[in-house]
């Protein structure tokens, strides 16, 4: 299970993707019918922010940048992901009176793609399933709690 946090809006209320996966020998993966790999992923939404949305995406299939890719179908890019349409995440977009020092560039809040592998199912050779969770890494969390403060 992965969580990811979006550019936009978005209700998702368990969706299925289904869409075909081509990726070239370049690494440039898009949605193709004609040459494409099946692919799914379940996406539903957890939090809704003022310009963002906290989703869980669960691949059905393991396609390369699969989950990026089938998000910018939706037009839900992930937020950093700017390979697929997504916007780098800057607190001035979020917070009110953002004040930054004059001559100063503001830098992104996260400086990758704001997607987490938050849990991985696995079966064990006796046939029990077993989960294991990875915390948020710091500048996930760091986004997260930016999100929450800055609602509305």
């Amino acid at each position: 299970m992965y969580l990811a946090v979006c550019d936009g809006i978005h209700n998702f209320q368990d969706v299925e993707i289904d869409l075909p996966i081509y990726a070239n020998r370049r690494g440039t993966v898009r949605i193709s019918h004609r040459e494409g790999k099946s692919a799914q992923t379940l996406v539903r939404t957890l939090e809704a922010y003022k310009r963002h949305t906290l989703v869980e995406c669960q691949p059905v299939t393991g396609r390369m940048h699969q989950i990026r890719v089938h998000l910018a179908s939706l037009q839900a890019p992930i937020a950093g992901d700017e390979q697929y349409g997504g916007a780098p995440f800057y607190l001035s977009s979020i917070k009110r009176n953002y004040n930054l020092k004059r001559d100063t560039e503001e830098l992104p809040l996260i400086k990758r793609v704001a997607l987490h592998a938050r849990a991985l199912e696995i079966e064990l050779l006796n046939q029990e399933r077993t989960c294991i969770e990875a915390p948020y890494p710091k500048d996930f969390a760091v986004l997260l709690k930016q999100l929450e403060k800055n609602r509305y």
